[in-house]
Parts: C-alpha cells; sequence; structure tokens
C-alpha cells in the first residue's frame, strides 16, 4: 500500500549523498555523474562493537570522561551516579524560595492522596505516607529531572492491590499480605534497576502511547468504580475490578447498604474539589486552589464528623494511622518459600508500569523546560529509591502527574521540592496522624475520584481516531481490557496490541509506484502526487522499509503484483512492454541473507519475462551486504545508480529529455 505522507525520493538537483559515501565517490566519465559509494570494510569485531554501541549507548555516557585525570574522572562519576553533586554547587537561594513554596503546595496534595492510594493499594493509610517520605528522598538524590513529584500513584496502586489480593486476603492475612506488598516493591526496584544499568531502557518503548491513554482511561474509570464502596457508604463491596461485577454490588446494596450522610459528604466535596480544579483549569495562577483543595476538605470534613459523630451514623472513617517515621521492614520480604515467585510476578509487573508513567511524566515536562533527562539514569534513580523504600514500610513509588503538574506550576526549580515534600510528611508521620481518626472514608473517594479523572484525556483519544485508525483500535483495545475484565489483563492488551502493531509493520512494510513530476528530474509516489506521470518502458517501485526475514518474501511478492498490475493495464491500454524493473532503496536501512536471496529470486522472475533489475540509491549497509553476498556480480554494477532518475537517463532517455 503506497504511503499518504509526505515522501521521501531523489532530486538531482538537491540530492547530497555525501554524508556517506564522502572521499569514496567515483566519478563515470561516461555520464559525468556520480556512482554508488561502497563504505570502508569493517572488521567483524569493529561491526559488533559499533552496534552495541548504538544500541545501548547511543547518548555516548562515557564522553565526559575522556582525556580527563583520574580525580576528574571519579568526582565525574559520582556526579553522574548523584545529579545532585553538580547541580547542588549552583544552589542558590531565590532557587530555594521556589522548591520551598512548590514543596509545601504538593505536600499539602499528597498527604490526603496518600492515604486515599494506600487503601486503594488494600494496605494501612500510614503506608501511603511511607512512600512519600523516603522514596522522595533517594530520588532527589540520584534523580535527573527537576519537575517531577515521587510517591505513591492512583494506577499502580490499584494495579498493586488487584494484584496482590488474587494471592493473599488482606482481611484474613494483613500481616503476610503487607509483606508481600513489601516484596512486590523490593523486585519492581530492582527490574527498574536492572534496566537502567544494563541500559535496557528501550524495552519500555513496546508499549505504545495509544495502548498508553487507553490504559489510563480504563485504569481510571477502574480506580473511580472501586471508590464508589467509600463514596456510597457500602460496607460489603466485591473484590472483582471489572464494571459489570462492581455495578452488581453497587445496584445490589440500593436498598439497604447505602448510606445517606456518608452520600452528602462524598457528593459535596466532590463538587468542591472539581469546582477548584475548574477554577485552577481557567486561571493558572490559582493552581494552589486546585493544590489545597483536598488537604482543605479533609480537615473540614473530619471536623465535622467530629462535631457531629456522624461515624455513629454509620459513616465510616479512617480511625487510626500509626504515629511515627518508617518502621524497617528487610525483615519481612520473603527471599524464599512459594511467595517469593508470586512478589517477583507482582513486582515486575507493577515496576514496569510505574517505570513508563515516571518516564512519560519527566520528559514532558523536560520537553517544558528545555532540559534533557537521561532515562537510564532515571531507571537507576526509580529502581533505587523502591529497593530502599521496600526495607522501610514503603510500597511502589514513581512519579504523579497532578503531582508533578502542580510542582512545575508552583515554580519548582530542582529536585529539592521532593525532599521538602518529604519533610513535611515526616513532620505529619511524628505530629498530627491522630488527628486523622475521624477523617471520613467518603472523602478519600472524592479525591481519588477527582485525582483519577484527569487520566482520561478525551483529546488524545480523538486524535488517534482522527490520525491513525490502528492506534485508535490498540487504545479501544487496552480500555475495554481494562474495564470489562481487569487491571493486569487490559495491561496484557496493550502490550499484545503494540507488539502486534510493529510486526504488521514490520512484515507487511509499506511499497509505493513512484512517477515523474513534469519538467523535473524528481519521482515521487503516483497516489500522493496525482500529476508524477509513469515512465514508458520502465516500472519504478520503492520499498519503504528494512528488508528482513519477516518481509523479504512479501516485499518480492508485492513488487511482482506491482509488476502483473502494470504490465495487465498496458496490456489493455496497449502501451509499451516494461523492459525495465528500478527498485528505489532510500528507505531501505538494512537487508539480511533471507533479504538478498528474496532479491535473488526476483532477479530470476524478472529474466524468465525478460525484464532487468535496476536499483537506485541503496545505503551503505545495503550496498556493502549486497557486494558481500556477489548480488552486485549477479546484476552487475552498471545496474546500480545513484538516483531513480540517473536509471531513467540511462535506460529511458528520452522520457528523461522529455
Amino acid at each position: 500500500m503506497p504511503r499518504t505522507v509526505s515522501d521521501g525520493g531523489e532530486d538531482l538537483a538537491g540530492d547530497d549523498m555525501s554524508s556517506w559515501t564522502g572521499s569514496r565517490r567515483r566519478t563515470d566519465n561516461t555520464h559525468g555523474s556520480y556512482k554508488v559509494g561502497f563504505p570502508p570494510k569493517k572488521g567483524a569485531f569493529a561491526e559488533f562493537s559499533d552496534g552495541v554501541k548504538e544500541t545501548f549507548f547511543s547518548d555516548d555516557p562515557l564522553r565526559p570522561f575522556k582525556d580527563q585525570p583520574k580525580s576528574k574522572k571519579l568526582w565525574l562519576g559520582l556526579q553522574h551516579v548523584f545529579p545532585m553533586l553538580d547541580w547542588g554547587r549552583h544552589y542558590t537561594l531565590s532557587k530555594f524560595k521556589g522548591d520551598l513554596i512548590a514543596g509545601l503546595t504538593i505536600a499539602s496534595l499528597c498527604i490526603p492522596q496518600d492515604i486515599g492510594y494506600a487503601k486503594l493499594a488494600g494496605l494501612l493509610p500510614a503506608y501511603g505516607l511511607y512512600s512519600s517520605f523516603v522514596p522522595p528522598l533517594i530520588y532527589a538524590l540520584m534523580g535527573s529531572s527537576r519537575d517531577i513529584a515521587i510517591g505513591p500513584v492512583a494506577v499502580v496502586s490499584l494495579l498493586l492491590g488487584t494484584l496482590l489480593q488474587e494471592e493473599i486476603d488482606p482481611v484474613k492475612n494483613p500481616y503476610e499480605y503487607t509483606s508481600l506488598a513489601f516484596t512486590a516493591t523490593f523486585f519492581a526496584g530492582l527490574t527498574q534497576f536492572a534496566l537502567g544499568f544494563f541500559r535496557l531502557g528501550f524495552i519500555i518503548e513496546f508499549l505504545s502511547h495509544a495502548a498508553i491513554v487507553g490504559f489510563m482511561a480504563g485504569a481510571a474509570i477502574t480506580i473511580a468504580l472501586q471508590q464508589l464502596k467509600g463514596f456510597l457508604g457500602i460496607a460489603v463491596f466485591t473484590k472483582k475490578s471489572d464494571i459489570i461485577s462492581v455495578m452488581k454490588s453497587v445496584w445490589g446494596n440500593v436498598h439497604h447498604g447505602w448510606n445517606w450522610q456518608t452520600i452528602l459528604i462524598a457528593a459535596s466535596f466532590l463538587a468542591f474539589l472539581l469546582a477548584a480544579k475548574y477554577i485552577a483549569k481557567k486561571n493558572k495562577k490559582l493552581f494552589w486552589v486546585s493544590a489545597i483543595a483536598p488537604l482543605i476538605s479533609v480537615i473540614i470534613s473530619t471536623l465535622c464528623v467530629y462535631l457531629t459523630r456522624a461515624d455513629k451514623q454509620g459513616v465510616a472513617i479512617v480511625k487510626h494511622i500509626d504515629q511515627g517515621i518508617n518502621p524497617a521492614s528487610f525483615h519481612r520480604i520473603f527471599f524464599s518459600g512459594p511467595n517469593l515467585m508470586k512478589g517477583f510476578r507482582i513486582g515486575v509487573v507493577s515496576g514496569m508500569v510505574a517505570l513508563t508513567e515516571a518516564i512519560a511524566i519527566g520528559r514532558t515536562f523536560a520537553a517544558m523546560k528545555d532540559y534533557q533527562i537521561d532515562g537510564n539514569k532515571e531507571m537507576v534513580a526509580l529502581g533505587t529509591m523502591n529497593i530502599v523504600g521496600s526495607f522501610s514500610s514503603c510500597y511502589v513509588a514513581t512519579g504523579s502527574f497532578s503531582r508533578s503538574a502542580v510542582n512545575y506550576m508552583a515554580g519548582c526549580r530542582t529536585a529539592i521540592s521532593n525532599v521538602v515534600m518529604a519533610i513535611v510528611v515526616m513532620l505529619t508521620l511524628l505530629l498530627i496522624t491522630p488527628l486523622f481518626k475521624y477523617t471520613p472514608n467518603a472523602i478519600l473517594a472524592s479525591i481519588i475520584i477527582n485525582a483519577v479523572l484527569g487520566l482520561i484525556d478525551f483529546e488524545a483519544a480523538y486524535l488517534l481516531w482522527k490520525v491513525d485508525k490502528m492506534d485508535f483500535v490498540a487504545c479501544l483495545g487496552a480500555f475495554f481490557g481494562v474495564i470489562f475484565a481487569s487491571v493486569e489483563y487490559g495491561l496484557l492488551i496493550a502490550v499484545a496490541i503494540s507488539l502486534g502493531k510493529i510486526l504488521l509493520q514490520v512484515t507487511r512494510p509499506r511499497t509505493a509506484l513512484l512517477g515523474n513530476l513534469p519538467r523535473t528530474s524528481i519521482y515521487r509516489n503516483v497516489e500522493q502526487y496525482t500529476e508524477a506521470t509513469k515512465v514508458p518502458g520502465v516500472l519504478i517501485v520503492r520499498v519503504d522499509s528494512a528488508i528482513y526475514f519477516t518481509n523479504s518474501n512479501y516485499v518480492k511478492e508485492r513488487i511482482l503484483r506491482w509488476l502483473r498490475d502494470e504490465e495487465e493495464q498496458q496490456e489493455e491500454q496497449k502501451l509499451s512492454k516494461i523492459e525495465f524493473l528500478i527498485v528505489e532503496l532510500s528507505p531501505v536501512t538494512d537487508i539480511d541473507t533471507s533479504g538478498i536471496h528474496a532479491l535473488e529470486e526476483l532477479v530470476k522472475a524478472l529474466e524468465k519475462r525478460k525484464i532487468q533489475l535496476i536499483l537506485a540509491n541503496p545505503g551503505p549497509i545495503v550496498i556493502q551486504k549486497l557486494r558481500a553476498a556477489k548480488f552486485t556480480e549477479l546484476i552487475g554494477d552498471d545496474k546500480i545508480f545513484l538516483s531513480v532518475g540517473e536509471a531513467v537517463k540511462m535506460f529511458a532517455p528520452k522520457h528523461e529529455n522529455a
């Protein structure tokens, strides 16, 4: 299928191939034009090392260490592991003012959210606060993002809670359940650290943007539905997360399970939170209204419940949050026994989702402030903080988009804003957790619903529909997988669709028929440029992908199908017979032995039709491999040209001169 977007091609007047031919250019004295150059042949080791460097070290991380004394290298190494040592030297009071305001602002947002997210994960409220104390401190020391705010997030909390509850009942075995959560957090951190340390960060790119949009929207709806238990005051609620089970549980309790006082509290404060968010959205300077609204809601609702003793009327409250900072939890991690593999499986899945979210957030805000973040360094930082967190009673923490957005708008300058937030959380744990005793669960449900609504990106979904229907299908697949099955099935569907799209594009690359733009030497896709004319007696085909074993047979068959269609059309119109097939190889970045074998079979098929194969503009890797396989000898060096225009000039001079 031809492209429908801007096509590549060649222009004799404009193409400059010197980027790879260099001094290897050779001049054809007969035609006065350049011929395809052959790059210097590399040894096997040099070729392998170049491939490894480009795959794993494309950012050239060792470049600053070149030609430096040992003491300088040691200091640079420490700065690489702990970026704070680099930017900390230039830290000023004005920067601290921005970080202080931002840190206090996100602390007011994170405290009520953390309590709610911990309940979403099936853990006691204190564990949410613990996870916003230790991990942000580690990240501030090792992370490279200036804007990301660290702590528990809704999607990971839901995913972790769902997976944990499939293995252990948190009501019957709360101690074992919490220990499994710490084990999963340890392996989540280990996975993240390993991906960064071994520079395998490109693995997370296999989850496409379209699948992430659908997955996040589905998770947001699932989380909101889960909050109906606290929102409506239902005591007995389903443990399943799919929409059908949840709605059955909701409507099954409508006559005797709903509590009107709870609904009044939840609905009133949800309206307040949505109004605050609307005000902040309309006026960016009032971002702080939305940021402090959750804390204000918690304070007012807690005071109301305490004064009216609504807890005696069936309004569920938090009751108790352990006072004090994080207790050690290393001894609770399962390093053996049947729960080891359970923790490993849950940790890998939740760690990958957390990593994807954090990297996406970090890149977003880095682009807005025009600075770069090191993806692999971020993974090491995130992994380290979760490993340390698992030793200090934390569950999986990552970058929060809502908090990071507030952090950005509040004027944060460095990761010190995370340190300020962590200090506030620490003071909360030490001094004021008893004050949360009468906090109603309804307000936590409202805060979470308000937070997750922002994960539903209607504009992105609509853009997917307009731009790429296949992407939209991937988005819908992930979305429906989450809401009708479960979070893990939705994630699997998202990954499967993303990989399926890659396989489809690799196995079925696009090809196009090229024609000549009148009064030029430019050849372009005839479907994109309707004025482009075909060259009599010549068929020009462009292959828009590398040719590998996965698509080599398809490419050969597709070219022959173009040829058959063209021959049939010429017979009907009684035009001149095709004598030459020109294959434009500019977009073909690589070719393997299967691809070369397919070209050899194509030559044989063309010989039966008495048609000559001409190659135009093969890249350095392609021409090198074709020469090594002696394919250039098979068709002849005189059948390889720098451009389609030169090939046409050689074999159809009348058309070229027209």
